[in-house]
Parts: structure tokens; sequence; C-alpha cells
């Protein structure tokens, strides 16, 4: 059975099933369930009824299923991280030990139901001989990272909690420059609920001051003065990025990659195509669109090829010894405000 997460997590609160796949990108989600499992679940003694299991020891869990937790009616077991749900294209059949375990919870659902709770944890997981064992026998959930409208409510939530005031816009701009990733966000919030104080509200220029940016958004800000030819400003950035210990070449990747995106915005803009479609967006990431037309609004078409050539060579002779990362960005920022 596949259910959605709010359907998940009510289920919890009615009533723990025996079989569960947890997977997706959304990590902080998933701990959130999972911690949901172990409440409910009771009291927990590591080797006794509470028994973690991942590549190393993947294994033991036949054994540990059928060993009585002596002292307690069930069981909890959670494999995390195991090659379980990966797929091999090339084949039919599953590995042997994805076999082995796919028969087993065939064969023995009804002694699964009556001694063990059992967890499957994965950041991914294709369709094969074990997934479809579980789906028909336990519940699956597909946890993905939250689009931005959901991630707003959430934080709103979260700040509710606090009795802190904050509006949907300062959350919208916190999104912008932190990522979509919830885990990092609750971070972020808590640490702008905390500065806040109890019936403070939280502003733009709290998150401005006191939120980490991620990489991604502060090279929309660098590309942002490097169109309107601030290179005092481009260069301000750059160095506060390497101030941050990011290293150079992680720089160069990121910058050439938002500068592709631009490219492939123009283009699309110009054949009249699905731009999320042509930038390889996430349903998260829907939101950049419109940054992404706006910048590629700033160059000329043949400028930003000039800068992605630029960037290749940079690689291809930094990697080479002919010259070194940070004086050939530097190089090619003031090139261009030349």
């Amino acid at each position: 059975m596949n259910l959605t997460y709010e359907a998940l997590s009510q289920s919890i609160d009615t009533e723990l099933k025996s079989l569960y796949l947890l997977y997706g990108k959304e990590q902080y989600l998933i701990d959130t369930a999972v911690n949901k499992i172990k409440k409910k679940f009771g009291e927990r003694l590591r080797g006794i009824n509470y028994i973690l299991i991942d590549e190393t020891n993947i294994d033991n869990i036949i054994s540990e299923i059928q060993m009585l937790a002596f002292g307690y009616d069930k069981k909890l077991i959670i494999v995390k991280d195991s090659s379980l749900f990966k797929k091999d294209g090339r084949k039919k059949t599953g590995t042997p030990i994805q076999e082995k375990i796919a028969e087993y919870l065939k064969e023995n659902i009804n002694l699964i139901e009556e001694s063990v709770i059992l967890v499957f944890i994965s950041s991914e997981a294709d369709k094969n001989i074990v997934f479809e064992q579980i789906e028909k026998n336990g519940i699956i959930c597909n946890i993905e990272e939250l689009k931005p409208i959901d991630l707003v409510k959430k934080l709103k939530q979260v700040c509710n909690l606090y009795k802190v005031n904050v509006d949907p816009k300062t959350l919208n701009y916190l999104i912008e420059t932190s990522g979509t990733n919830l885990q990092n966000l609750m971070n972020e919030i808590r640490k702008l609920i905390e500065y806040a104080g109890e019936n403070g509200t939280i502003t733009i220029n709290d998150v401005e001051s006191l939120a980490i940016k991620q990489i991604e958004s502060i090279i929309f800000e660098l590309t942002d003065n490097l169109a309107i030819r601030k290179i005092d400003k481009a260069l301000e950035v750059l160095d506060n990025l390497i101030y941050q210990k990011e290293p150079l070449q992680k720089i160069l990747i990121t910058l050439y990659n938002h500068f592709k995106k631009i490219y492939l915005c123009t283009i699309a803009m110009g054949l009249n195509k699905d731009i999320i479609y042509s930038l390889g967006l996430k349903p998260n990431q829907t939101f950049l669109v419109s940054k992404y037309k706006k910048q590629s609004s700033y160059f000329k078409e043949y400028e930003i090829r000039q800068i992605l050539t630029a960037l290749i060579d940079l690689d291809y002779n930094s990697k080479n010894g002919k010259i070194d990362i940070d004086i050939g960005l530097r190089s090619i920022l003031c090139n261009y405000c030349s």
C-alpha cells in the first residue's frame, strides 16, 4: 500500500503496521516518521527488541526476524542505507540477497506481523522484487522534498508554536536564500525564532543578517552584480564565498552550471519551450524560473557563450597547472565588466 506522508503519519498514530518502506530525498521528514514509529513502539532495548541493520550486516536480517525478543512482545528492526532497493537494469532478477529477502517476506508475512515491526529506510527505491513484496504486505511512502508553498506552511507552523510572527514573503525569501532542504530550513528558522523572541517578528533583514546562504543563492547575487558591471561587488561576493571556505573548484563548477542554465533559459524562451523542463528543475525548484528569466535578460546570447567558454578553459588550464583558479575567476569577472 502506498501512502502520502500525511496519511502515513495518521496511520502511525492509529496503529503500527508490521512492514514499512520509507524512501525519498527529504531526510528530515523521514527521520520524523521514524521517530514517531519509535515513540509509538515504546520501550526499546538495543540488541534485544531494537535492532539496527545496514549494508554491513544485511545478511543478519532474517535471523533477527526469527529470534525472539525475550521479555517483549515485538521487536523493532530498522534497516537503513542497504542495497536492497537498487535495481540492475541489465538483469530481470534481483541479487541473491534481494531474492532471499523477497522470498522470506512472501513466505513468512504472518510471522512478521506477529513478532516484528520492520522498517526499511532508503534515499532511493526502485520497484524491484523486495519493493513489490513490501507493497503487497506493508506500507510504502515516498517522501520527497516539499514544494515552497508547503515549506512555508511547515515553517509558519513552527513559528506559531513559539509565538513568533513572520509573513509568507519573509519565509519565501528564507527558502530562496537557504535552499529547499527542510533540515537546513529548520535549523535556520530556529535560529531566527531565538533571535526574534516570543511575540517578536522575523523580518527579511533578519534573514539577510543571520541565515546561512546556500552557494547557489550567492551565485545569483554574484551574477546580478556582474550584469550591472559592479565588479567590486561581484568580487566581494566571490571573496565571501572563499572566506566561508567554499572550495574554489566548487565555486567554478557552480558558476558554470549557473550560466549554463541562464543560456538554456535564453534558448528555451527564444524557441517558446518549457523552461522548467529545459532547465531540469525539480517540482520544488519551479520558483527559480522567474529568477533565471530575469538574469537571462541581462546578457546577450553571445556573452553567455563567451563566459561559458572562459569557465571551461579555466577548468582545463587550472587542472594542467597553467593558471590558479582564484586568479582565473577574477580575470573572467573583470574581463566581462570591462
